[in-house]
């Protein structure tokens, strides 16, 4: 096993800090590795916002729904699609761009996701951790406003670094057989005993986390998250003229 995949296969969510800054140094290879990420057709299709301390902070907290680790963290970094770019770089050479592609907007969020990842991958290499914050999309418009980003710039995820104040279980993730499927897709009903054990395992897990205050299985929270629409207001956003899909 190389040292890239032991890192890769340790991770952990981290909501814990310590005060320990982050070294321009590590934040500089952070951000180099991002930009090291597969793009698709070399489009680049995103940016980063890199938030300092303060009220603009203080407000992003607020909007992600009070996680307070967004406010402590000592790097608070948020991940967007970034199309207005791309228009610029149209307008430049005289040449027409056609606005509100579905898949416009699909190569802009795999894009930020993949400098994402890159992201939290080289921060694990450097000792450092982090988490990513899906609840920048809870205010979507008033996220957007705040950062002052441009028509065709919508925001996909945040991510805390910092160096780690907690040592958290590895949280266990399905067994491969259910996953990965060869040639064609595998009934889920082949898997139902596979299933039911690693059921028993999250719930575990999230039993001795919580010290017993949550006690669900994997299941029964995906069954519980898909009972109701989440964050309805981000498909009218994205649907908004010169956002997203048409």
């Amino acid at each position: 096993m190389t040292p890239l995949i032991e890192t890769m296969l340790k991770h952990r969510s981290i909501r814990k800090f310590t005060e320990e800054a982050v070294s321009p140094e590590h934040l500089d290879l952070i951000f180099k590795a991002s930009q090291a990420a597969a793009t698709s057709s070399f489009l680049q299709a995103y940016s980063i916002i890199s938030i300092s301390q303060g009220a603009s902070r203080d407000k992003l907290m607020n909007y992600c729904g009070e996680q307070s680790y967004v406010g402590s963290a000592p790097v608070f970094l948020v991940f967007c699609a970034d199309l207005h770019r791309l228009h610029q770089m149209s307008q430049m050479h005289n040449q027409n761009f056609e606005e509100g592609w579905t898949e416009s907007m699909i190569i802009g969020t795999v894009d930020a996701a993949l400098a994402g990842q890159n992201a939290m991958i080289a921060a694990e290499s450097l000792g450092l951790g982090g988490v990513y914050i899906g609840g920048i999309r809870n205010n979507i418009e008033a996220v957007t406003e705040l950062l002052k980003l441009p028509e065709e710039v919508y925001p996909v995820f945040g991510l805390c670094i910092g160096h780690p104040d907690q040592d958290p279980d590895i949280k266990e993730r399905l067994p491969q057989s259910v996953v990965v499927h060869h040639d064609v897709y595998t009934p889920i009903e082949t898997h139902k005993q596979t299933l039911e054990a690693y059921d028993e395992r999250i719930r575990a897990y999230y039993t001795k986390r919580t010290k017993g205050k949550v006690t669900e299985s994997w299941s029964e929270s995906v069954a519980e998250k898909f009972s109701q629409e989440s964050r309805p207001q981000v498909g009218p956003f994205l649907k908004k003229p010169k956002i997203g899909i048409r």
